[in-house]
């Protein structure tokens, strides 16, 4: 069997070898000609994956180290055959960690303030969970589950009135009955509360980035943004000056949310591909016992230890001292330890 694997897969090496033939090559490397004896490809989020790369290929499994699935034509893949797989849950952790430190870094008491939530799937849930843990108020929008019956969920229109902080943590759709592409753009944003904070952890293009500028200051918003319309090189320049926090697409970069995305993709191919894993010490089989299985609840958690735990006033300073840098230093970016109460063996 063999496969080909970014490179920048962290905690990858080493444990697919005595099993396949694999490769791992820079991102941008990847081509046709690559990837046409392929079984299987492990990638990021840069590798689009459609008839382009794919057409004439024996590849049967794509498997992404990311929650998100946007650089994939679904389509085309299940046309043809191709198994896709991504890493649901594997950061949200950390994005909540990202989230929650950003705003007590700016100095904002959680206790003190009402949370719109905008997607209540793997990261909003942890986000609301550690928000009533820390006092805060918490509003959810997610209109699939409310269609679905679901109870507890608001309009965005309501949620955008009533929040002193609004998050994003929505997939990026272009049509079908939800689409979130510019979700947060004029109409939305002629609701926003005055002072109210903005954040977008999610992916740039959920907020149509001009019309967030011009909000901002119209509203005297305050501006988190970790994903931007255009990265890494086209950045909103009014979008990116305003922003209190800006750093490069990094929310999601814990240590522990690389580990459990490698551990989702390498159970992806053993799935595919009938192999054993070796989920315990001594167990024949693809080693993962030494990465972490998905997040559960905690039982409390406090705003100082996820105030220790990171800081983005530090990675802000860094990408406004080289936003041409800002795929570097995301490709190099040392992780982060997720709180201490959510790691357990």
């Amino acid at each position: 069997m063999k496969i080909i694997a970014d490179h920048f897969i962290p905690f990858l090496q080493g444990r697919l070898e005595p099993y396949a033939d694999i490769s791992y090559i820079h991102p941008d490397h990847f081509s046709p000609a690559i990837v046409r004896d392929a079984d299987a490809l492990l990638i990021r989020t840069r590798t689009r994956c459609g008839a382009p790369l794919l057409e004439g290929s024996k590849v049967r499994l794509i498997a992404t180290a990311t929650i998100g699935m946007d650089q994939f034509d679904l389509p085309w893949c299940a046309a043809h055959g191709i198994e896709t797989r991504n890493s649901p849950g594997c950061n949200a952790p950390g994005v909540a960690q990202y989230v929650w430190s950003s705003l007590l870094h700016l100095g904002i008491d959680p206790s003190q303030i009402t949370i719109g939530i905008v997607g209540h799937g793997h990261v909003g849930s942890i986000v609301a969970e550690w928000g009533r843990h820390l006092g805060a108020k918490i509003l959810l929008c997610d209109p699939p589950r409310a269609d679905r019956g679901e109870q507890g969920y608001i309009p965005l229109r309501e949620l955008m009135e009533r929040s002193d902080v609004i998050t994003l943590h929505t997939p990026l759709t272009r049509d079908g009955a939800y689409p979130t592409f510019h979700l947060i753009g004029a109409e939305a944003l002629s609701h926003v509360r005055q002072g109210a904070v903005l954040i977008n952890a999610a992916r740039g293009p959920v907020v149509d980035s001009i019309q967030v500028a011009k909000a901002a200051q119209r509203a005297s918003m305050t501006l988190i943004n970790d994903t931007w319309e255009g990265e890494p090189s086209a950045l909103n320049p009014e979008l990116f000056r305003l922003s209190r926090i800006a750093t490069p697409h990094i929310a999601g970069y814990s240590l522990q949310g690389k580990q459990r995305a490698t551990r989702m993709i390498v159970e992806s191919v053993a799935r595919c591909f009938g192999l054993p894993l070796a989920d315990e010490p001594g167990k024949d089989g693809i080693r993962v016992w030494d990465l972490p299985r998905p997040y559960t609840p905690v039982a409390t958690i406090t705003a100082q230890e996820i105030k220790d735990s990171y800081n983005p006033l530090a990675d802000t300073a860094m990408l406004r001292a080289d936003l041409p840098g800002f795929e570097l230093m995301r490709d190099h970016y040392v992780y982060r330890s997720e709180p201490a109460s959510i790691l357990r063996p």
